[in-house]
């Protein structure tokens, strides 16, 4: 007898985490152990529930599913990680490979599709949507740095220079210089615009 591939799922929305748990138990070989809603709570499932493979949506409550992969890669490694996104950008496909991911896929891909990445995941593979791979290749990398991308998040719901500094810790100036930095290397005209294209390039 096969023995079953045991799954977490973290989704924040309820009716697509549901409805991807129905489809993946209709797999002879695949059992949903464990679901969370909320990226922060990722972590702690996986080591109460002991998965093979943990599914993570990036965009979750808590914390992203990449920050969430990434803890789980640092703890338990042994743990298969497949990062699902609603949103094709090329950045976070970098960034989810960079956490330790092992699979990257759209959400409305086949349920078939799904569960063949998790028995490839669990065989050693590495799954990527061949679009957004395709898509990542031709953006290239990530031009701005830890720190402009500390700030830039930061600076997402319009906090001044000043409560920015104090936020982060950082003097005013300091602040500038990385709001300005980063303008300069996404070419547009203020904050507002490079907080906008970073995050739909998946930078932040």
């Amino acid at each position: 007898m096969t023995s079953m591939i045991r799954v977490l799922l973290a989704e924040d929305q309820s009716m697509v985490r549901e409805a991807l748990a129905a489809l993946l138990g209709l797999e002879d070989d695949i059992e949903v152990v464990a679901q969370v809603a909320r990226g922060d709570e990722v972590l702690a499932a996986v080591g109460a529930s002991g998965v093979d493979v943990a599914l993570l949506d990036i965009e979750m409550p808590g914390c992203t599913g990449i920050e969430a992969a990434a803890q789980v890669h640092r703890t338990f490694p042994q743990v298969k990680l497949v990062v699902l996104t609603t949103f094709g950008r090329p950045g976070y496909l970098r960034s989810a490979m960079e956490a330790g991911a092992d699979a990257f896929l759209v959400k409305d891909a086949p349920a078939a599709q799904l569960a063949e990445a998790v028995r490839r995941v669990l065989a050693g593979e590495r799954v990527i949507d061949p679009t957004l791979a395709a898509a990542a290749l031709a953006e290239g990398a990530n031009p701005l740095t830890e720190r402009e991308r500390e700030v830039l998040r930061a600076a997402a719901d319009g906090s001044t220079n000043a409560e920015l500094a104090q936020a982060l810790h950082l003097s005013q100036g300091t602040v500038r210089n990385y709001l300005s930095t980063a303008i300069q290397k996404l070419a547009v005209r203020n904050r507002a615009e490079a907080v906008r294209i970073a995050r739909e390039k998946g930078w932040l």
